[in-house]
C-alpha cells in the first residue's frame, strides 16, 4: 500500500471520534464531539465538519465505522437499533463522498475494530480471529488472514443476538431480555454490580459459538474489556469448563488498540479499497 495520511470516522449513539491515520495504521490526530440529534444528515454533517477541522493536508481516502448492519457494497445503513435514532437507511458512503470529496468505505463499526485490530493489534499472527467488543452493546466480527468474512448478510460474528437461559437486567438492542447483550453488556453490568457473572455468561456463549466457528483466536476489546482481570478472568473460565476439549487452549486475548482500533481499522479499510479501486468519489471540494 502506498503511503499518505488516511481519515477515519468512528461513529456512534453519544460521541463521533475522528482520525488522522498513517498507512500502517498509527493514529496520528484525534478529535471528537457529541453525537447530535437530528438522525443521519445531522450526524454526517457534525462528522464531516469534525474531520475538516481535523485535517491538516491531503488526505488519500476516508474510512468510516458505524453502528448498525451496513451493506458493504453501497455502504448504505440496512438496519440499526434505536441506539442512533433514524440512522436506518441512512446513505452514509455516498454523503461523505459530497461533503469531504473523497473516496470514502463505509463499515459496521465493530468490524472497524476488528480489522485494525487483525491489522495492527492483538489479531496480528493468527489466521481466524473471532473478535468481540463489549460496551454499550455486545458486538462480534471474523476476520480470516486479516481481512473481515461479512457472512451472506453482513452478520458474521455477530453475539448480540445469541440466546442466554435467564432474563436479563436491561433490553438488548432489539429489545428482547434473554440475548446475550441483555445479560453481558456494559448496562447489564451497571444494572447488577456483577462483572464476574457477566463474564461468566459471555465465556459459556463463546464456547458454544467456538464449536461453529472454530477460529485460532478470540480478541476481546469494548469498554466493559477495561475491566480486567474479574471480567476476562471470569470469560476464560466460563470457556475453559464448557468448551469442548480440542477448544479449551484457544487463545483468549484482549484487545490491544484500545479505542483506536475502530479509528485504525476504518482507515486501513479506506487505504486497502482505494489500492483495490473499489471506494466511491465524491465531488472535489
Amino acid at each position: 500500500m502506498s503511503g499518505g495520511t488516511l481519515a477515519a470516522l468512528d461513529i456512534g449513539g453519544t460521541k463521533i471520534a475522528a482520525a488522522l491515520v498513517d498507512a500502517d495504521g498509527t493514529v496520528l490526530r484525534r478529535g471528537r464531539v457529541p453525537t447530535p440529534a437530528g438522525g443521519g444528515p445531522a450526524v454526517l454533517a457534525a462528522a464531516a465538519g469534525l474531520l475538516d477541522g481535523l485535517a491538516d493536508g491531503p488526505l488519500r481516502a476516508l474510512g468510516v465505522g458505524a453502528p448498525g448492519v451496513i451493506d458493504p457494497a453501497t455502504g448504505r445503513v440496512v438496519s440499526a437499533t434505536d441506539v442512533l435514532p433514524g440512522w436506518a437507511g441512512t446513505p452514509v458512503r455516498e454523503t461523505l463522498a459530497d461533503l469531504t470529496g473523497l473516496p470514502v468505505t463505509v463499515v459496521n463499526d465493530v468490524r472497524a475494530m476488528a480489522y485494525g485490530e487483525a491489522q495492527a493489534g492483538a489479531g496480528t499472527g493468527f489466521h481466524r480471529v473471532l473478535h468481540v467488543s463489549v460496551g454499550t452493546g455486545v458486538g462480534g466480527a471474523l476476520t480470516t488472514g486479516g481481512d473481515l468474512d461479512h457472512g451472506a448478510h453482513g452478520t458474521a460474528g455477530e453475539l448480540a443476538h445469541l440466546l442466554v437461559p435467564e432474563r436479563g437486567p436491561v433490553p438488548c438492542g432489539c429489545g428482547r431480555r434473554d440475548h446475550l447483550e441483555a445479560v453481558a453488556s456494559g448496562p447489564a453490568i451497571a444494572a447488577t454490580g456483577d462483572a464476574p457473572r457477566a463474564g461468566t455468561l459471555l465465556g459459556r456463549a463463546l464456547a458454544g459459538l467456538l464449536a461453529v466457528l472454530d477460529p485460532d483466536a478470540v480478541v476481546i476489546g469494548g469498554g466493559v474489556a477495561q475491566i480486567g482481570p474479574p471480567y476476562l478472568d471470569a470469560v476464560a473460565a466460563a470457556f475453559r469448563a464448557e468448551a469442548l476439549p480440542p477448544l479449551r487452549a484457544t487463545p483468549i486475548v484482549p484487545a490491544r488498540l484500545g479505542t483506536d482500533a475502530p479509528l485504525a481499522g476504518a482507515a486501513l479499510l479506506a487505504g486497502a479499497a482505494l489500492h483495490a479501486g473499489s471506494t466511491s468519489h465524491g465531488s472535489a471540494r
